[in-house]
């Protein structure tokens, strides 16, 4: 079942999966798994990423830009997250949805973190996920399941990442 949020946008409340996500994702909410598209990214790092190898562990897919203030002030949060849930099946892959590099690059040099960072330079991947915001965080459980969606981030949110992280490490 993917789990909701009621998340603020613009001057109105909004239920987050109802936010653009794709029809798959809002159809998932009526109670039924719904299956995270596959995809294959460049890594930050070399080689490349395929969500379909990380079967088996519970991945966090957070869209993120250079440009994005709340980005930066989660980056710090989601790298302890990463470190601390890691050994316990837990992965974390920062996707960032800029045409070009080199201001990922900058930043990252300014904010460097220990999660695989993957580039999605023609925005195929986060069309196939809905992303309208910055940031973006999904939850993938183990049988490569979306099971929460969450948009935007402002201090505090990190505690419901948190929870819903180890709800799914738990089953």
């Amino acid at each position: 079942m993917l789990t909701t949020r009621r998340i603020f946008l613009g001057s109105a409340f909004a239920t987050a999966a109802a936010c653009a996500a794709p029809a798959a994702f809002a159809a998932g909410a009526a109670g039924s798994a719904t299956p995270a598209p596959d995809f294959e990214l460049p890594l930050r790092s070399g080689g490349a990423v395929k969500l379909a190898d990380l079967r088996g562990q519970v991945v966090m897919l957070n869209f993120w830009a250079s440009w994005c203030a709340p980005c930066r002030q989660e980056f710090p949060i989601l790298d302890e997250m990463y470190r601390k849930y890691q050994p316990m099946g837990f992965t974390l892959l920062g996707v960032n949805v800029e045409s070009e590099t080199k201001d990922a690059e900058r930043f990252l040099s300014a904010m460097p973190v220990s999660f695989p960072i993957a580039f999605d330079r023609e925005n195929a991947v986060s069309g196939q996920y809905g992303v309208s915001a910055m940031p973006t965080t999904l939850l993938v459980d183990r049988k490569g399941n979306v099971r929460w969606l969450h948009r935007a981030y402002k201090p505090g949110d990190e505690n419901e990442y948190i929870s819903q992280v180890r709800r799914l490490l738990r089953e």
